[in-house]
């Protein structure tokens, strides 16, 4: 039953909803994706951090990021070329590009419609902004958000997969005990956690910006290493997309619409874009300008699916694992070790649980 509702939801319901709304933004915000990514960029270092909030910008954007760059970005992108082909990646990347002014106007609005809790602390997200900015009488769809989000961050995406994904790996890697994982993740977590947003942003600020780095460090050295067959791979990924691909080696074929379903939903899946987790982190900023807070989450989404996945993706085509029997993590670790052996396994994995660890 859950996977028929699931199977429904993540058909054109939701593809619609969110690539839609996507198109929408990017209309009435005149290409913002495009035309005001640079300044963005920028922003990313030079924000002036004058307003009122309880982090800077970076930071903001490092805890957005401690979430939305995942066990999306390795096992996810891994699953929707798995079971789409390689014409997923290209709707992963429609579903970014729109999803960018999805995740502007998500920060502009937390900072616009911001709170200031009973602790003297800043509180911003969905339901802030649905109540302030709709109106008192939005505020059951306010507690419903709320109340869902923790649902989607306790039992799904954000917990469950996670750590899942690190004693796997852990066990599968190095033979480390999932009991004793457990433990070290327990004690660490709290350590960082029970420090509130302050501690959770300075320790985001530290792993992020390294474990991004490292990863597209050995992405790019893998990329590098068969550089001649790049624009093969990328036309194989756009034409897939249209046309579906057929089953080869381990690969079982797949449609236009697998591609497109997997692509989208992997996609949101890795970056958040239209989800509401990364306003709760950007409402915090110290920014007097909720524009320009909109302009530093919406770069959270290109960085993490227009660079980190798209790394993936390409790492997969190119080596070809996409076509053997492998799934999820084992087929990206499959890809790495084609180039660098066993160390390329060792860095995978250590990635990996960089990855799901901020998130």
């Amino acid at each position: 039953m859950l996977n028929a509702i699931d199977s429904f939801m993540w058909g054109p319901p939701l593809i619609t909803l969110l690539v839609g709304t996507g198109i929408y933004l990017t209309v009435r915000l005149g290409l913002i994706q495009v035309v005001k990514l640079p300044t963005a960029l920028r922003l990313i270092f030079k924000a002036k951090n004058n307003g009122e909030g309880d982090v800077s910008s970076f930071k903001a954007l490092c805890v957005a990021l401690a979430a939305t760059v995942g066990t999306g970005n390795i096992v996810g992108v891994a699953t929707a070329v798995k079971v789409g082909g390689p014409g997923a990646i290209f709707w992963m990347w429609v579903a970014a590009f729109f999803g960018m002014a999805t995740k502007y106007s998500e920060g502009l609005l937390a900072v616009k419609y911001r709170s200031v809790d009973e602790k003297g602390e800043i509180a911003g997200g969905p339901m802030f902004y649905i109540k302030n900015g709709m109106g008192e009488k939005w505020t059951p769809l306010a507690t419903f958000f709320a109340l869902a989000c923790i649902g989607v961050a306790y039992f799904g995406i954000g917990t469950f997969p996670q750590v899942n994904a690190i004693v796997d790996s852990l066990e599968l890697s190095f033979g480390f005990p999932k009991i004793a994982t457990d433990a070290i993740l327990t004690f660490f977590i709290a350590a960082i956690t029970i420090g509130g947003l302050q501690s959770i942003a300075k320790v985001a600020s530290k792993i992020i910006p390294f474990m991004a780095f490292l990863y597209i460090a050995i992405s790019l050295g893998l990329i590098v290493a068969d550089y001649t067959r790049i624009p093969e791979a990328i036309g194989m990924i756009v034409e897939s997309a249209f046309t579906g691909t057929a089953a080869v080696g381990g690969f079982a074929g797949s449609t236009i619409m697998m591609a497109m379903q997997n692509g989208i939903a992997r996609g949101v899946f890795s970056n958040e874009s239209g989800l509401g987790s990364a306003p709760i982190a950007a409402a915090a900023a110290k920014t007097k300008w909720p524009a320009e807070q909109g302009l530093i989450s919406m770069t959270g989404t290109f960085i993490d699916t227009i660079i980190i996945c798209t790394m993936t993706g390409i790492a997969l085509v190119l080596t070809g694992v996409w076509q053997g029997d492998a799934a999820g993590a084992a087929m990206t670790s499959a890809a790495f070790a084609s180039t660098y052996g066993a160390v390329g396994s060792s860095l995978l994995t250590i990635s990996l649980v960089l990855f799901a660890f901020t998130t």
